[in-house]
């Protein structure tokens, strides 16, 4: 089984189709919201550093993995924020490094309230060398895709206050087509776009418990769609700690430390429900995210998200 992917890449490569690798999934989807909603930033109403790596399907030779940096602000006497992000993607013989940078603008809609609207822009770096499986005996040349620049830019709205949000983004609206033809092999990627739509809401369980339901549906051309669900709990302010599940896919624990008021750190880990399960051991993602200049009490952000 641990030439499954290898042997899947080389099925594809010699029908002559080759798709490209499509937007990275995340346990922690409610902390890392900037990744695939531009609307986001500046939500926190601080500057907002947060770093995650995810390493899906440990043990399975060409699981994906994913590191991501995201940063984000409010300007000062403006309704304008702005945002950035690095992710670095791998599955396999393929792999793609992004940089992009996020617009919004944030209206009142309320005492406590905003709706944000927001514009995500950048490029991908897309590699693909097929020749590289250990299974495969090509011409490199007909079966790599190498530094193929992919502009892309997408739209985002968030709306929020201090005990929920909801927001709709898809950060990818062109679908790029790479093409590297040979005299044998044409190898072909396209980018789908993504769709997703997320929400969640904070409830008073007591003065020291908070309970936090949350969703995330996402919709991709060729793809079942997806939909995550998440319930965490808050304790004493400080931690976090919960199940995920991913509907016919998997599901898992995650457990978040808040250190001060600027540092917290998360951890999730979960299990493929599918037959692929049985070949690995599980999926690890740790984040960690630092607020700058951060005051308590002035804020109508999503403080629990």
């Amino acid at each position: 089984m641990k030439k499954a992917l290898p042997l899947l890449g080389l099925l594809i490569g010699l029908n002559g189709v080759v798709h490209a690798q499509q937007d990275p999934m995340y346990s922690q989807y409610m902390f890392n919201t900037l990744a695939f909603n531009p609307a986001y930033a500046g939500s926190a109403d601080v500057f907002t550093i947060m770093a995650l790596s995810r390493h899906q399907w440990v043990g399975f030779e060409g699981a994906p993995s994913t590191q991501t940096l995201a940063l984000h602000s409010p300007l000062k006497l403006s309704g304008l924020s702005l945002g950035g992000s690095i992710i670095h993607d791998k599955l396999g013989p393929t792999r793609q490094t992004g940089a992009f940078l996020d617009v919004a603008y944030r209206i009142r809609t309320g005492d406590k309230s905003r709706l944000s609207f927001g514009l995500k822009g950048g490029v991908n770096l897309f590699q693909a060398d097929l020749a590289a499986l250990p299974t495969v005996e090509l011409d490199p040349s007909l079966t790599s895709i190498s530094s193929k620049l992919l502009p892309n830019f997408g739209f985002g709205l968030f709306w929020h206050a201090e005990r929920f949000y909801v927001g709709l983004a898809a950060p990818k609206l062109l679908e790029n087509m790479l093409t590297e033809a040979g005299s044998n092999v044409i190898t072909t990627s396209q980018e789908h776009r993504h769709y997703f739509v997320h929400g969640g809401y904070v409830f008073d369980l007591g003065r020291e418990l908070k309970l936090k339901p949350a969703v995330m549906l996402r919709a991709v051309q060729g793809a079942p769609f997806s939909v995550d669900v998440n319930m965490n709990a808050l304790l004493r302010e400080k931690i976090w700690f919960g199940v995920l599940y991913r509907v016919g896919n998997s599901f898992g624990v995650q457990f978040q430390y808040q250190f001060t008021d600027q540092l917290r750190a998360g951890y999730a880990f979960d299990l493929t429900t599918t037959q692929l399960g049985a070949y690995n051991a599980g999926t690890h993602e740790i984040m960690l995210s630092y607020d700058l200049r951060f005051v308590k009490g002035r804020t109508i952000s999503p403080r629990y998200f």
